[in-house]
């Protein structure tokens, strides 16, 4: 062959080459569209940045797997570039100093409930549900994708050092008692753990002399009879963590409400801003993705647990009992007055909870008229 054949036919196997690449590129960044990530190219070497990730949940719940295949999947995702150790609760700060700690960079990003802030963000009451409010994850999944939650969120954050990467679906949360609790009129007097600020007050407002802890403490306190009972996540997180040795009462609402209280019990995960900026765009946009993606697999893998582990409380004779529809109106008097009141603590938490009453009152959701918003002696009241 001639020289000049030679050369053409080297060019055109570096030109064929050269379409093969770019053509599985594209394939390539096709495919992670359809999974809900976003569509890059294969990752340049470079040496991963490495995060350490503190949750709130206690190792050997499901919870606490299901953090560590988040973990896994921002690994797989980001090919290796971003590394996430996952670590349990209380094992750098304790679970209600995590804010801080992230905040000042003693660790990189939390894992946790939304719920524990409003101290710190008073917001953080209407980021999570509260009260006979909304009451299903695909209505807090709606209120912070297109109506502006994510980004309150990320304004409250962003306020003390950190960003706000995205909600987490979890579960609707039990009270689990040493004690029947059967009617509204039961609660009185009970000393009872709550996560505090809206949901501790709701209950104060029936009589109940209201407890603040961390999941941690909570085993113990019930088990030594320093509380009569505890709000405390879901059947089979609760039942991981030995609740149905030393509480034979699960208090729930009605089938219509079998959380009054907290029935969207939504965690977010939040990264130090400084962290933040370390990472490259492309991974951001990655780890953004599979927080997503990790909520959803939260949610199901906990919902699953949740029906295999009914059957092991009742087998061990705990008793479900279920308040009705009567108790519930005792308990909803009270719940618009606590809603302004909390709201009027802060502009943005006033802002989230208006654009969540627009929302309930919207022709979708009906849960609500202006009519509605009145304290317990029927008063009007204003925002």
């Amino acid at each position: 062959m001639s020289k000049k054949g030679k050369e053409e036919e080297s060019q055109g196997k570096k030109g064929s080459r050269r379409s093969f690449l770019k053509s599985a590129a594209i394939a390539t960044g096709a495919a992670a569209g359809v999974m809900g990530f976003p569509s890059v190219m294969r990752l340049s070497a470079q040496s991963p940045i490495k995060l350490k990730m503190q949750t709130s949940w206690d190792a050997g719940t499901v919870g606490y797997t299901k953090f560590q295949d988040f973990g896994k999947k921002v690994a797989a995702v980001t090919e290796g570039k971003l590394l996430i150790e996952c670590l349990p609760a209380g094992a750098i700060v304790g679970t209600f100093e995590m804010f801080d700690a992230v905040k000042s960079g003693v660790f990189d990003a939390m894992h946790c409930f939304d719920v524990y802030w409003p101290g710190k963000i008073p917001v953080a009451t209407f980021l999570s549900s509260y009260p006979f409010a909304m009451d299903r994850p695909d209505q807090w999944e709606t209120w912070y994708d297109v109506l502006g939650g994510k980004e309150i969120a990320r304004q409250a954050y962003g306020a003390h050092n950190m960003m706000y990467l995205g909600p987490i679906q979890h579960d609707d949360n039990l009270i689990h008692s040493k004690v029947p609790i059967r009617s509204f009129e039961d609660f009185k007097g009970k000393k009872i753990r709550y996560p505090g600020g809206i949901i501790a007050d709701i209950y104060r407002a029936a009589g109940v002399s209201t407890v603040l802890l961390p999941g941690g403490e909570v085993y113990p306190a019930l088990e030594k009879g320093v509380i009569d009972a505890a709000d405390f996540v879901g059947w089979a997180v609760n039942y991981n963590l030995g609740f149905a040795e030393i509480a034979k009462y699960i208090i729930m609402g009605p089938p219509s409400t079998p959380c009054l209280h907290q029935p969207v019990d939504l965690m977010s995960i939040n990264i130090n801003i400084n962290t933040w900026k370390k990472i490259p765009k492309h991974l951001q946009e990655l780890l953004e993705a599979a927080v997503t993606w990790h909520s959803w697999d939260h949610y199901t893998a906990i919902q699953k647990a949740d029906l295999e582990a009914v059957p092991k409380y009742l087998a061990k004779g705990v008793e479900v009992i279920r308040l009705k529809e009567s108790d519930l109106d005792k308990f909803r008097k009270f719940a618009p007055e606590l809603w302004v009141k909390w709201a009027q603590k802060d502009p943005l938490a006033m802002k989230a909870f208006k654009s969540q009453w627009e929302y309930m009152k919207s022709e979708k959701m009906k849960y609500y008229t202006d009519k509605d918003l009145v304290d317990s002696k029927g008063k009007k009241l204003t925002m």
